[in-house]
């Protein structure tokens, strides 16, 4: 499930309340994933993309920015785990759980210990949903690693002159064998070098090993980007073309904007 929140009028603070297709017996956990963003130059990238206000049938879904910091339009996907689903685990990690705000580094993990074991390690799909980054570029990645039953190690990572004074992180865990979902993660830098930034970049997936029974629904999420301050900070992640067989993801920037790269996490699902 996605929204898109657009500011032709920006302002620090947008929200915007969505009703659920389906009322749940309890309230559901929502894990939120930035998608879109069109930054003016000259500031701090800050945004944040999140879901407060969560009950049975609706929350409300915010895009913010902070300080000096101009955010003309923001996107982002949500993906619901329902009351009940024991099998898909959600959860999110700030880089302030590690250091405090003033005390940035480069980079930055932490070990997620899952509510409940898996009995084979499972997939881990991780996304962005909030920057607070500044440098000649603004550089940042997350991603999973030492994935097993009990938990896996999430990164939240930058590196040349690129400072993060602060980031977030989502993530979502569900069994490997899942007969239901697919979900994989693409970059830019699959496609081309860093230094060839094109404006459009995209590839096809094919759903290989599951076989869905109807189009699923596709939930996608930025995992990484590499974007120049000269210019507007603006990119756009997002699928076309599904079906039951597979997915195009895109990667999108517009204007005079450098999109050094980007990388996107999709989860396939119905």
């Amino acid at each position: 499930m996605g929204e898109l929140i657009a500011m032709n009028n920006p302002q620090p603070q947008t929200a915007k309340t969505i009703n659920f297709a389906e009322k749940y017996v309890a309230p559901p956990q929502v894990a939120v994933g930035l998608n879109f963003l069109d930054i003016k130059s000259g500031t701090v990238l800050r945004a944040k993309g999140y879901a407060d206000g969560i009950d049975a049938q609706r929350c409300t879904m915010h895009a913010d920015t902070w300080a000096d910091t101009t955010l003309y339009m923001a996107g982002m996907d949500f993906l619901i785990k329902k009351p009940g689903d024991l099998d898909m685990q959600i959860g999110e990690f700030n880089t302030e759980e590690d250091h405090p705000l003033g005390q940035p580094k480069p980079l930055t993990s932490r070990r997620i210990n899952f509510e409940h074991p898996y009995v084979t390690p499972p997939k881990v799909v991780v996304f962005l949903n909030m920057n607070d980054a500044v440098g000649s570029s603004v550089r940042i990645k997350t991603y999973a690693s030492n994935i097993d039953v009990k938990g896996f190690t999430i990164h939240i990572d930058t590196w040349a002159d690129t400072t993060i004074w602060r980031a977030k992180a989502a993530w979502v865990a569900y069994p490997e064998d899942r007969s239901n979902i697919f979900s994989g993660t693409g970059s830019t830098l699959d496609l081309r070098p860093w230094d060839q930034p094109t404006g459009q970049d995209h590839k096809d997936v094919k759903f290989e090993g599951v076989e869905f029974l109807k189009q699923p629904s596709v939930f996608v999420a930025l995992n990484s980007v590499d974007i120049g301050s000269a210019t507007n900070a603006r990119v756009r992640a997002y699928v076309d073309n599904v079906s039951r067989a597979g997915l195009t993801w895109h990667c999108d920037s517009w204007a005079v904007t450098k999109l050094w790269s980007a990388g996107v996490s999709y989860i396939a699902f119905h």
